[in-house]
């Protein structure tokens, strides 16, 4: 593992972002061992480390000449796009710009000119723009994203270029089935979320890390991590029960 996939482990470990727990479900309705909350990183000095961490990916994996504006999902995305830009500049002497969508667009201010999906105005005629966010579950939120930056650019009568998705850490798994009634089928796979998106828009999904190496890097290192309301050293059984989940539904 790179320095900077092991700082992460150690972080989402340390910060409880990472956590296990019985009868935790997903968004989509599926039951889930672990869940991983990326709203936990909320002091100066996690979020600061957070940043940093995917800096240095940008930098080791070459992507940092790709693109001129980091853009975050609201909202998470936003604190991340932010902390990651600040990183660049404190630690790097890079100075990249960054963006995040509004909930809600603008319509007073400078949004009375015509609405603003966009917070800052970082996103201009031509740039090239790499989305950044915190997990990858089913990408929903990485196509909504593309959607908006599209959606801008056509109002505001510009060109805007996106250089792919760089996201800190993977489930990897697969989506979920639903049948007739709505809900989704227990046990069933669904599909490679990630490899569908790059087939759909031609795009590169890079991801620091994914929830496997995660795993075994703290299990093997006996980092304390949050089960069943304690810290303690991932136990035989979250192990076993972590990975008969992604024997399930994994990628």
């Amino acid at each position: 593992m790179r320095t900077c996939q092991k700082e992460l482990a150690l972080l989402l470990a340390e910060s409880r972002a990472l956590f296990f727990q019985e009868g935790l479900n997903l968004k989509d309705g599926r039951p889930t061992p672990y869940f991983v909350n990326f709203g936990l990183f909320r002091t100066g000095r996690l979020i600061s480390e957070l940043g940093r961490i995917m800096a240095d990916f940008l930098i080791e994996t070459a992507t940092i000449d790709d693109f001129d504006v980091l853009v975050g999902p609201s909202y998470k995305g936003s604190a991340l796009a932010v902390s990651t830009a600040q990183a660049l500049w404190a630690h790097h002497g890079i100075d990249k710009a960054f963006d995040y969508n509004r909930k809600e667009p603008k319509s007073h201010g400078e949004g009375s000119l015509g609405e603003t999906l966009f917070v800052t105005g970082a996103l201009t005629d031509g740039v090239r723009v790499l989305i950044i966010d915190d997990v990858v579950t089913t990408m929903a939120t990485k196509f909504e994203i593309l959607g908006l930056l599209s959606e801008q650019a056509t109002q505001k009568g510009y060109s805007v270029s996106s250089a792919g998705v760089a996201l800190f850490l993977d489930r990897q798994q697969t989506t979920a089935v639903y049948g007739q009634d709505g809900n989704p089928e227990l046990g069933v796979k669904g599909q490679d979320s990630v490899k569908n998106f790059k087939l759909s828009t031609g795009l590169e999904v890079q991801t620091i890390l994914g929830i496997r190496e995660t795993v075994k890097y703290l299990a093997g290192e006996r980092i304390p991590v949050l089960q069943s309301g304690q810290m303690a050293p991932l136990s035989p059984e979250t192990i076993d029960d972590l990975l008969a989940y992604l024997d399930l539904y994994g990628v």
